[in-house]
C-alpha cells in the first residue's frame, strides 16, 4: 500500500463508513466511553495488538472510563491510508467488545 497523505475529500470519503469518527487538526479522533477503568484499559490493551500487528500506533489518553484515540500518520503530516484501516479496525473491535460488556 502506497502511503500518502490524503486530502480533505478523500477523508471525508473515508469518514462516511467510520462512525464516530472525526477530523480535526490532521487527525482522526474519537472518545470511547465504558463502564469503567476496568472496560477502558481492557480495550485499551485489545486497540495495543491491532496497532502493534499494523505497526502504526495511536496517540491515546485515558481518564477513568473515557479513552480518547487520535490518529494520524506523522511522517506525512496528516491522515493516510493506515490512519483509516486503523480507525476501521478500532471500530470492528469495540462493536464485538461491546456485545461482550453486556
Amino acid at each position: 500500500m502506497k502511503n500518502i497523505k490524503m486530502n480533505l475529500e478523500e477523508i471525508n470519503n473515508q469518514l462516511k463508513n467510520l462512525p464516530g469518527w472525526q477530523f480535526k487538526d490532521n487527525f482522526l479522533i474519537r472518545k470511547f466511553k465504558f463502564n469503567d477503568f476496568n472496560e477502558a484499559f481492557t480495550f485499551m490493551t485489545a486497540v495495543a495488538a491491532i496497532a502493534n500487528e499494523a505497526d502504526h500506533h495511536p496517540n491515546w489518553s485515558n481518564v477513568y472510563n473515557q479513552v480518547d484515540i487520535s490518529l494520524t500518520t506523522h511522517d506525512l503530516g496528516g491522515v493516510s491510508q493506515r490512519d483509516i484501516l486503523l480507525a476501521s479496525a478500532i471500530n470492528e473491535l469495540v462493536m464485538n467488545f461491546s456485545s461482550q460488556l453486556n
